[in-house]
């Protein structure tokens, strides 16, 4: 009977002690570390060794948040670009809608190719038959008329081989780079070939990242009075290109700063990534290369679209980062 009394003088001390294990192993298994759809290898080291040095106040690497800017493409870089860039779907879509009220579309190439779903012919008419394309397509509306367009086609296009709306094609990693960057006092920007306007109406419902902070290709416009109100009209003529050289001029005239990051993953973003990482100071230049063609798609050097070639030869000597899609990426898309 003495023993019993010995334990049970104990037993309370016992099940605090057994409480207090309980709860200090459970607050320290629930707390994932930063991007967690990526694999803990060496890339997502490099990015997470990468900010922790620029924004350390003790750090030799220190950069002031007024000057954490990291630009991102967005055609393969933020979003799949397969079967073909998911503007071009769009015009292609618009070219179909207008069609009768145009019946001389119907002979009239690239517009007959389109009508009559000839892709290949369509990309064989290069970048000026996809400019006369945009042109019939988008000019003459106003930018809230186009703005309406976008996000009517965006609520009810599906991607023809997932299903998937446009904006649920896009890559989940990206989106955490993307908040953990935010995190971490980085402004980050849109640099895309793709047209601004076409952007715009989306980039902050998907990624966060305002209008303003989005630079992209543009036609001109022009200030007019309708029906008694002030209105910007989308005119046929091309007033900038925002891919190869031209990125680089477009951080400098619409940004001001240039970047200590910058993604990409073609040959098109091969200056922005030449210029950031020439720059003063500490800086990072990432590829996504298309590795996995069971959960994506494989391509790089022979692509018609996001092709990667000179960039990729150039990363080593560059120190750029180049992401392995397979590898590298424990998910893809959200819906996976």
């Amino acid at each position: 009977m003495q023993h019993n009394n010995r334990f049970f003088r104990w037993l309370p001390g016992l099940i605090i002690i057994l409480l207090l294990s309980a709860c200090t192993a459970h607050w320290t298994y629930t707390y994932p570390g930063p991007l967690p759809s990526w694999e803990d290898g060496a890339a997502k080291q490099q990015i997470i060794e990468f900010v922790n040095s620029v924004t350390a106040p003790n750090s030799t690497d220190y950069v002031p948040p007024s000057e954490r800017i990291a630009t991102f493409d967005n055609d393969g870089t933020l979003w799949s670009e397969k079967p073909t860039y998911f503007q071009l779907l769009f015009i292609l879509d618009r070219v179909k809608s207008m069609a009768a009220d145009h019946p001389e579309w119907q002979s009239r190439q690239p517009f007959q190719a389109v009508l009559d779903n000839d892709i290949e012919s369509i990309k064989a008419a290069g970048a000026h038959g996809m400019l006369e394309l945009a042109m019939a397509t988008h000019a003459g509306s106003t930018t809230d008329e186009f703005e309406l367009m976008v996000k009517d086609w965006l609520a009810t296009a599906r991607h023809p081989r997932t299903g998937q709306p446009y904006t649920s094609m896009v890559y989940q990693p990206m989106l955490e780079l993307l908040d953990y960057l935010r995190a971490n006092e980085f402004r980050v920007f849109i640099v895309s070939g793709a047209g601004i306007e076409f952007m715009r109406p989306w980039t902050e419902s998907v990624y966060g990242v305002p209008p303003e902070q989005v630079v992209g290709s543009s036609i001109e416009t022009r200030y007019e009075v309708r029906d008694g109100k002030g209105v910007i009209v989308r005119m046929p003529e091309l007033h900038f290109i925002d891919d190869k050289d031209g990125k680089p001029v477009g951080i400098n005239r619409f940004i001001g700063r240039r970047p200590i990051l910058a993604v990409g993953n073609s040959d098109g973003d091969f200056q922005m990534l030449q210029w950031t990482t020439h720059g003063e100071g500490r800086r990072l230049g990432i590829l996504i290369h298309h590795t996995d063609a069971e959960r994506e798609w494989a391509y790089d050097r022979q692509s018609t679209e996001g092709r990667l070639d000179k960039a990729l030869d150039a990363a080593p000597e560059n120190g750029w980062l180049v992401i392995d899609m397979a590898k590298d990426w424990r998910a893809v898309y959200p819906f996976e």
